[in-house]
């Protein structure tokens, strides 16, 4: 039986130059009832009468709009049998879409549906399996801890109990940015715009950046009575996570430089955050900004972990920077620089609401 589907699936379909099922509707009409008048006028110089080529006549008309109508209903069982397959977990199944017709266009969109539905499955399964690992580290060294001091083959000195406090810290960071990812899928976040003094939150930005990476120099550089109109929690998101992340990856000692000037707009801000460390490969520096990407090694060396690295970031640092930076109507890009790695963030001179 499959082999005869197969055979009957490959079969021609002579309609689908066709662009509108309506004239393959009235070519269909027309071609039967011909073959049936012509068998009859070819029984009668034979001395068939009508009552005895009538039938064959509308038989061999059902054969031939068997074989004309073929690809017209083709796509709508193939589309019956991919949902089928769809409602099982299926997202590979496509359908032949060769006409050109509104069948043929609903084939096509079936098809973009199928390949949309299977991308966002992947990306579920990934982001399940990759939040359970970011879960599983921190909590594992934290019950390695507390059991050790709860067997007493560790004292809860100051160090051990440090050492708990940053991944209890390290849990409520990935907590907090799932959140905002949460609330980003849903549509429900919103934007509380006011005037920034760009050098005033700038500064304060890197402030909270010094103290947590104490081995990192940050540097700022802002265009003298420089202000902008964003709302101030997501924007200092943007820049807290450039900033944690530059300074992750640059060397120690090296300067981490924040940039602020004036956008090509009046009133917009264009922000730079660059670092000196391995930088980021062109091929990676769109895929970055995707949610627990780790990016690929610029050279065996030294790899580049874009988002963070396994006992550091989250991988979800960069996403959250986009989604805030989409969040005002901007933009989030790497740019191309001799070395290290150099984020820049447009945001328009007036974000909608």
């Amino acid at each position: 039986m499959r082999v005869i589907h197969r055979l009957w699936a490959s079969l021609p379909r002579p309609l689908d130059p066709l662009r509108s099922i309506k004239v393959k509707f009235g070519v269909v009409v027309v071609v039967t009832a011909c073959v049936a008048v012509l068998i009859v006028l070819w029984g009668y110089p034979l001395g068939f009468r009508a009552r005895q080529t009538m039938p064959v006549g509308v038989l061999i008309s059902l054969v031939v709009i068997q074989l004309l109508a073929h690809g017209m209903t083709a796509p709508l069982r193939e589309m019956t049998a991919a949902a089928r397959a769809m409602a099982r977990g299926d997202y590979s199944r496509r359908v032949r879409a060769t006409s050109r017709d509104e069948v043929g266009e609903l084939a096509h969109a079936f098809n973009r549906m199928a390949a949309d539905l299977a991308e966002v499955d992947r990306q579920r399964r990934e982001f399940v399996a990759n939040v359970s690992h970011e879960l599983r580290t921190p909590i594992s060294a934290l019950r390695a801890v507390l059991e050790n001091v709860a067997d007493g083959v560790t004292l809860a000195t100051p160090d051990v109990l440090d050492s708990a406090l940053d991944q209890t810290e390290r849990l409520g960071r990935l907590v907090t940015q799932l959140l905002d990812l949460s609330r980003a899928d849903a549509g429900a976040a919103s934007l509380d715009l006011s005037r920034l003094d760009v050098a005033a939150f700038v500064a304060d930005v890197t402030a909270e950046a010094a103290a947590s990476h104490p081995g990192a120099r940050f540097v700022s550089d802002v265009t003298p009575g420089l202000h902008a109109t964003a709302d101030r929690d997501r924007l200092h998101q943007v820049i807290a996570n450039l900033l944690d992340n530059a300074a992750r990856h640059g060397p120690p000692g090296t300067p981490v430089t924040v940039t602020a000037r004036p956008g090509a707009a009046p009133g917009g801000l264009v922000l730079e955050v660059a670092d000196e460390g391995p930088g980021i490969p062109p091929a990676e520096r769109t895929r970055v900004f995707e949610r627990f990407s780790r990016g690929a090694p610029s050279t065996p060396a030294t790899p580049r972990a874009a988002q963070g690295t396994p006992g550091g970031g989250t991988g979800l640092g960069l996403a959250i920077a986009r989604w805030a930076t989409d969040l005002h109507g901007g933009d989030i890009t790497v740019l191309d620089t001799p070395e290290g790695c150099r984020i820049r963030v447009r945001l328009p001179a007036a974000p909608l609401p």
